[in-house]
């Protein structure tokens, strides 16, 4: 049962008699279908639809949540849902004693939460403070994140750059379309009903291990012969995660186009649980 600190995540809790309302009409997610021991994925949106903060939240208590982020955000955030508080009973806290702990593959110690981002099958986990024997490192985490197609901002995707579908959230339950009024809620619903989403997450892979752009201001494109149809996120060993226009592909693969990354053979593969193909705008719901 591998499990690793994730010393970039940070605990925002937000707490008091309005929380519940106050978030379910601020993010993405619908909080009625947060259940104890799951953390579910979910954004603050800008008004025009796209991801301002991606994070994971569960409920903590009777009136709080846990909202698991980038630690870099945290301060950004907590700013963000002062703007909105007005006069709501709500507080937020930077819990900075609570690690956040990931782990797969086994049973989950007690306390630990599923990350609902993943398949049921993947067995993956969050846990918040301590209870578990620390034995992986980042390269395997992100081994698993890049099996399952599931994208984090920063190190696949840039904040105010992409739309919750671009990262599969309308198939991880990242978005609710039926609980009412949310920031850029009108967007991402027209979206949803028009089928107009074209960027999604691939898994891609090479026959040899992919080239590091670590530090790199901008990630190479992935080319469709000489027309670059999405861009590199993170990678590990022969394979990563990418955000590619899924109409370009497809017109690449019914013309027998060569797909590449720096010139080498690669393969690109929307995740199954999504049940997405290249080839039509299929919406079924994922097998969670």
């Amino acid at each position: 049962m591998p499990a690793l600190i994730l010393p970039d995540r940070t605990i925002v809790r937000v707490d008091g008699a309005d929380a519940h309302h106050f978030l379910q009409n601020l993010i993405t997610a619908n909080l009625d279908a947060v259940k104890p021991a799951e953390a579910h994925p979910a954004a603050l949106l800008t008004p025009q639809g796209k991801i301002l903060f991606d994070f994971l939240i569960s409920k903590s208590g009777e009136n709080s949540y846990d909202c698991d982020i980038s630690t870099d955000q945290t301060a950004d955030f907590i700013r963000r849902l002062t703007l909105y508080k007005l006069r709501a009973a709500v507080t937020f806290e930077k819990c900075e004693d609570l690690p956040v702990i990931a782990g797969w593959n086994g049973e989950a110690p007690q306390g630990a939460l599923r990350d609902m981002r993943f398949p049921k099958k993947a067995a993956v986990w969050r846990l918040y403070g301590s209870g578990s024997v620390v034995d992986a490192d980042r390269q395997a985490w992100n081994a698993i994140r890049i099996a399952h197609g599931v994208a984090e901002s920063g190190t696949d995707f840039a904040l105010s750059d992409v739309f919750p579908h671009d990262i599969l959230m309308d198939k991880n339950g990242g978005v609710d379309f039926r609980k009412g009024c949310y920031v850029g809620q009108e967007v991402v619903s027209r979206m949803q009903h028009r089928g107009t989403a074209r960027r999604r997450v691939v898994t891609l892979t090479a026959e040899t291990d992919l080239p590091l752009h670590e530090g790199s201001e901008t990630q190479p494109s992935i080319m469709a012969g000489d027309k670059p149809v999405g861009s590199l996120g993170s990678v590990s060993g022969n394979s990563a995660l990418a955000i590619v226009r899924t109409d370009r592909v497809a017109d690449a693969l019914s013309q027998a186009v060569p797909l590449t990354l720096d010139g080498i053979p690669v393969t690109l593969t929307l995740p199954g649980w999504t049940g997405l193909s290249f080839n039509s705008g299929d919406t079924n719901t994922p097998d969670n």
